[in-house]
């Protein structure tokens, strides 16, 4: 397999409120929303993420975003209301869980040494 393209994708209950919670994450509104019940963030020209409107399956996904700054990303998010977790240090990274408003899991982490 190729891949051209990956997005991560999370399903939610209010795409209003969602999209909001997002909104602070990502630091900017969506690039697109292709139909009803979708919204897309394009981060570069290989990668995404897609919010969909999915009650029945909403709160159950988990979503992991590589970043370079794991500190300034956190205070970021809790200078624009978005709740933190702790820090964590693994094996090959420094993580912090994050919920979104229905309970889907959302995870940054700073590689080791980076």
């Amino acid at each position: 397999m190729t891949l051209q393209k990956i997005f991560g994708q999370l399903n939610c209950t209010d795409m209003e409120q969602s999209t909001a919670w997002f909104a602070k994450l990502f630091g900017r509104s969506p690039d697109e929303a292709p139909m009803d019940g979708l919204k897309e963030w394009h981060h570069s020209n290989n990668a995404g993420f897609q919010l969909v409107l999915n009650e029945v399956h909403a709160g159950h996904g988990c979503l992991t975003l590589i970043v370079s700054d794991i500190e300034t990303e956190l205070k970021r998010l809790n200078a624009v209301g978005v709740r933190t977790g702790e820090t964590m240090m693994g094996d090959i990274a420094i993580i912090s869980q994050l919920s979104d408003p229905d309970g889907n899991t959302v995870v940054l982490a700073q590689p080791s040494g980076s």
